[in-house]
C-alpha cells in the first residue's frame, strides 16, 4: 500500500518506518489489501476479507496510515517549522493542543511540529506495544483494542488536516498532491468503513471529505 503510493523513491520519513514481520498473518493481510488497492476501488479495499478478524484487518491498516502519514509529513518537514507553525492548527478555527494522558495529563499549547513529534512518537509507541498490537499468531486483541486504534486515528487524522490546511502549496510544489490525496481518500474510507472517527473530529475537512468520497458513492 504504502510503497503503491509513493514508488521506490528515497523520500525521508519522519520517524522511522513501522514494518509488519514478513511470513505473519499481518503481512498476508497487508498484501492482500495491497493487491486490493491495486485494483483502484478504495471502497472495496476497506473491506473487511471474508474469515478475517476485525481487530487485526484495523491494526494492519493502523500501522499501514501511520507510515503512509510519516513519509507525507516527512516532504514537508522543511516548511513545517517553529517559525512558520507557532501553533498546531487546520485553518484559522481550528487548533489542537496535546496531552498524551501519562507525561502530559494536561493539554499544552505547542507549534505544530513539536506537536506532531509528540504525536508521531506516541503513535509508535503503542505501535510498538505488543500487548496492543500483537504480532505473533495466537496472541489476542486487548478488549479495548478497537478504542485504542479509535484515539491513534483520530490523531493521525489532525497531521492530515495539518498538511491539507497549512501546507498545501508546498505539496503541490513538490507534485506530492495526488499522493496525499489517494492517501487521504484511502483514509478516509477505511475510518467510514468501521465508523472509528466521530464525525465532529473531521469537520476541518469535512469540504474536501464530501469532495473526494461523492463520486464513489
Amino acid at each position: 500500500m504504502f510503497l503503491s503510493f509513493f514508488g521506490n523513491r528515497s523520500s525521508k520519513t519522519f520517524k522511522p518506518k513501522k514494518n509488519i514481520p514478513e511470513g505473519s498473518h499481518q503481512y498476508e493481510l497487508l498484501k492482500h489489501a495491497e493487491a486490493t488497492l491495486g485494483s483502484g476501488n478504495l471502497r472495496m479495499a476497506v473491506m473487511l476479507p471474508d474469515g478475517e478478524d476485525l481487530n487485526e484487518w484495523v491494526a494492519v491498516n493502523t500501522v499501514d496510515f501511520f507510515n503512509q502519514i510519516n513519509m507525507l509529513y516527512g516532504t514537508v518537514t522543511d516548511f513545517c517549522t517553529e517559525e512558520k507553525c507557532p501553533i498546531m492548527s487546520a485553518g484559522p478555527k481550528y487548533e489542537y493542543h496535546w496531552a498524551d494522558g501519562t507525561n502530559i495529563k494536561k493539554p499544552i499549547k505547542c507549534s505544530a511540529p513539536k506537536y506532531i513529534d509528540y504525536l508521531m512518537t506516541w503513535v509508535q509507541d503503542q505501535l510498538d506495544d505488543e500487548t496492543l498490537f500483537p504480532s505473533k499468531i495466537g496472541v489476542p486483541f486487548k478488549k479495548n483494542f478497537l478504542n485504542v486504534a479509535k484515539t491513534i486515528l483520530k490523531r493521525l487524522f489532525r497531521v492530515y488536516a495539518h498538511i491539507y490546511h497549512q501546507h498545501f502549496d508546498s505539496v503541490m510544489q513538490l507534485q506530492e498532491e495526488a499522493h496525499l490525496n489517494t492517501s487521504f481518500k484511502h483514509f478516509i474510507f477505511f475510518v467510514q468503513e468501521f465508523n472509528l472517527i466521530d464525525r465532529k473530529e473531521l469537520v476541518p475537512l469535512q469540504e474536501l471529505i464530501e469532495k473526494l468520497t461523492t463520486k464513489d458513492r
